[in-house]
């Protein structure tokens, strides 16, 4: 990757021996097999047998989980939020877990409403929830550097499933519960 990113400096007419680009190459190879570490989490790993039983049928909310993620269409940031609620049916994840699976999809290459669904199938999937709630706000560096530089814009993307897709009651809960800070 650091020779890939040596020939993409050289392409915009820059000197790659200068002294400030001379570790440039390296620098960004790590840094974007960071930001793309997703693809290599697995999810029994992230999970870590942190689940556990429990009696309770009421509503658990994870709020303002930090994110950030690189748009697949043009591989700049984009950054925000997410909000997961699930009902259990038995049991509950542990509270890190929740923003551990976020953190697993959000370290790929994304777009913002793939990455609402798969963190709601995903804990629909590990915890056995009646229903599970995600809605992640971000804002895309792709349409505030370039394209329609539009500086305060953000977007909001939602998944529902099971009981937060069928029953009103639910939902509404869910987003009165949000939006009371």
């Amino acid at each position: 990757m650091k020779e890939h990113y040596a020939k993409i400096i050289e392409s915009t007419g820059e000197d790659i021996t200068r002294a400030g680009l001379l570790d440039t190459p390296q620098r960004a190879a790590t840094a974007f097999a960071y930001l793309t570490s997703g693809y290599d989490m697995d999810l029994d790993e992230v999970v870590n047998n942190a689940l556990f039983p429990s009696d309770s049928e009421e509503m658990v909310i994870v709020k303002d989980i930090e994110l950030f993620s690189l748009c697949e269409h043009h591989l700049l940031p984009f950054i925000g939020k997410c909000h997961v609620a699930y009902i259990p049916n038995g049991k509950v994840l542990g509270l890190s877990k929740v923003a551990r699976v976020v953190d697993m999809f959000a370290r790929r290459l994304q777009i913002q409403e793939a990455l609402a669904q798969q963190v709601a199938s995903t804990i629909q999937e590990v915890t056995d929830a009646r229903g599970v709630a995600v809605i992640v706000e971000a804002k895309h560096m792709c349409m505030m550097m370039r394209g329609v530089e539009k500086q305060n814009s953000s977007m909001k993307t939602s998944a529902m499933l099971g009981s937060f897709r069928t029953e009103q009651a639910t939902r509404t809960e869910f987003l009165a519960l949000l939006n009371n800070q």
